[in-house]
């Protein structure tokens, strides 16, 4: 007689296939885990290359602003009002300044967390950074400054003082992109794109702006807001008597009159000794000046003295004090206790 053959079960087979990869999963599956743990944890981003890109950026967005403001094809509308009462005006400009450069960083660094003022649906796969590095960063920034994508936020203003914007008040208008590394202010840019200006800074590398050769420390002269002022002009008589106050749009603007800013024939920079704001702010108005005044040895602080978070919500809440070549400390220690919630 032949010998029988052994005939097996396709379930059985399909259940010993299954326990086999269940065998091999829990053997291996320590090791895939950690690999790809620290496959995330090798994507690193040049800062040297994040600032190139984040100057091109407000750049391309300081175009798309002049162009709709040269068109006048603002196409304005409110987003809302401020707590303050102050219409929140939403233009052309604003959106094609935000497509051009949220879409630039966003392409050239996919891993990182980009933050901007305006939202929109439109995006563009081609928008695709040069590969330039102006001569003025490769002269005095260290390139591999290689930090963790994941440690990065990057904010965006893509038309900060929109109010003057469309009342053609435009020596105000900037465009701003700031890097943030741990909630720090590492990378300031603020671009004024009716001059073509563009200041930068890196943090414990270099900048291109210098503070002026004087300041007053009493008592200063301070510069606020004209469009979100609140009570801020008697809360600085309360501190420092009558002293002189500037009132100017745009965060930006504001932290350029602090330093030495080169003037030009469509309008010059005002020049303050503090910037001063009482009530509540968004990080992409004020996280690029404050890399720049960091940058060159002043200080952003709110009311209380404390450092500001560059990560996380959009909102602070706590107000805003800048200066750079006058005694921050003492500046505070004159100014009354105000909560900034409560107003």
């Amino acid at each position: 007689m032949a010998p029988m053959g052994i005939r097996l079960s396709p379930l059985g087979v399909a259940v010993f296939c299954l326990l086999g990869v269940g065998v091999i999963y829990h053997l291996y599956a320590g090791v895939i885990c950690s690999r790809l743990a620290a496959f995330r944890q090798r994507r690193k981003v040049d800062l040297r290359d994040l600032l190139a890109v984040s100057l091109e950026a407000a750049e391309l967005g300081g175009k798309e602003v002049k162009k709709v403001r040269d068109d006048n094809n603002l196409e304005e509308k409110s987003k809302g009002k401020t707590r303050e009462g102050a219409n929140e005006l939403l233009t052309m400009g604003d959106l094609q300044s935000h497509r051009k450069m949220f879409n630039l960083i966003r392409n050239t660094f996919p891993d990182v967390t980009v933050n901007s003022e305006e939202h929109d649906n439109v995006l563009d796969p081609a928008a695709a950074w040069s590969q330039k590095i102006p001569a003025e960063i490769l002269n005095k920034i260290e390139g591999g400054r290689d930090v963790p994508a994941e440690s990065i936020t990057v904010w965006i203003d893509p038309l900060d003082a929109t109010q003057e914007y469309t009342e053609k008040l435009v020596k105000y208008v900037t465009t701003m992109v700031c890097v943030a590394v741990d909630g720090k202010p590492v990378i300031g840019v603020i671009h004024l794109p009716f001059t073509g200006f563009t200041a930068w800074a890196f943090v414990g590398q270099g900048s291109n702006m210098h503070p002026r050769l004087s300041y007053s420390n009493n008592p200063p002269k301070m510069i606020v807001s004209r469009s979100h002022s609140g009570k801020v002009k008697s809360y600085i008589h309360d501190a420092f008597g009558n002293g002189t106050t500037i009132e100017a749009g745009g965060a930006g603007y504001k932290v350029l009159s602090l330093l030495d800013v080169p003037q030009f024939d469509s309008g010059s920079i005002d020049q303050a000794d503090v910037y001063l704001h009482i009530t509540f702010i968004k990080k992409w108005d004020i996280c690029a000046g404050a890399a720049l005044l960091n940058a060159l040895g002043g200080h952003m602080t709110t009311l209380k003295g404390e450092d500001i978070d560059y990560s996380g919500t959009p909102l602070n809440k706590g107000g805003l004090v800048a200066s750079v070549g006058v005694d921050h400390k003492a500046i505070l220690k004159r100014l009354p206790n105000w909560d900034p919630s409560e107003h």
